[in-house]
């Protein structure tokens, strides 16, 4: 683990601030809009969740997917343990958005969705890295001769 911490490099990289901000407004518009839309706000926002925060350190941060995909999983299980310390010692956050973004209910269905998220990021990136090796063209070698006939 320490080689891959080592290996991670500050960097910038405007295609992942682009989505980012893509999925930080439709996080924004689940949370205001969707409050009405049950398990979609809640459990799918926390999967989006997860992929915001992995695309906000793959903004910053030039490393492997596994390492910036396990921070964004550490992001949210942190949170999920401030919900449940909070709850435990009768915390309360005064501030109604930061209630709204962090929560302020722990509960296993949220750790459920963090977990997909993070599976989700490994898929995505995954497929994407398929897709750019399809599409790259093949380095042409020397051939071997053949008689022409």
């Amino acid at each position: 683990m320490g080689a891959m911490i080592r290996a991670m490099r500050w960097r910038f990289d405007p295609l992942s601030l682009l989505w980012a901000v893509v999925l930080f407004l439709v996080l924004v518009l689940l949370a205001t809009v969707g409050a009405r839309w049950g398990w979609l706000r809640s459990f799918f926002g926390d999967v989006l969740a997860v992929v915001w925060v992995y695309l906000v350190f793959r903004t910053f941060i030039a490393a492997r997917v596994l390492p910036l995909a396990m921070a964004a999983l550490g992001v949210g299980l942190a949170v999920e343990l401030g919900q449940f310390l909070a709850a435990t010692w009768h915390l309360h956050i005064p501030n109604r958005a930061l209630r709204i973004v962090l929560g302020s209910t722990a509960d296993w269905w949220d750790v459920l969705a963090y977990a997909i998220g993070f599976a989700a990021v490994l898929a995505i990136e995954a497929l994407r890295t398929m897709a750019f090796r399809a599409a790259r063209p093949q380095a042409s070698g020397p051939r071997p001769s053949m008689p022409v006939r």
